[in-house]
């Protein structure tokens, strides 16, 4: 999970920009790792368990990489709309 800047409101429009760019960097990342997680559990190399215990974090994990994306593309349009 990407840090992330508890006010954006002191931060520059590039370091939002880069902010999207790791947010945008880390959902392709989740979705590397759901593959993966899928083929593990297809192959039978992790447990029923296993799989959906890692399944429900990966979810929650977009979850909020898309609730950041959103913030993010919100305060984008906002400041370059100025």
């Amino acid at each position: 999970m990407p840090n992330w800047p508890d006010d954006l409101s002191i931060c520059t429009l590039e370091e939002i920009f880069t902010s999207e760019l790791d947010n945008r960097a880390w959902y392709k990342e989740l979705r590397l790792q759901n593959t993966a997680l899928v083929n593990n559990r297809l192959a039978k190399n992790i447990s029923q368990d296993e799989y959906t215990v890692t399944r429900r974090e990966t979810t929650e994990a977009a979850a909020e990489c898309k609730r950041r994306g959103a913030i993010l593309v919100r305060e984008i349009t906002r400041r370059v709309a100025r």
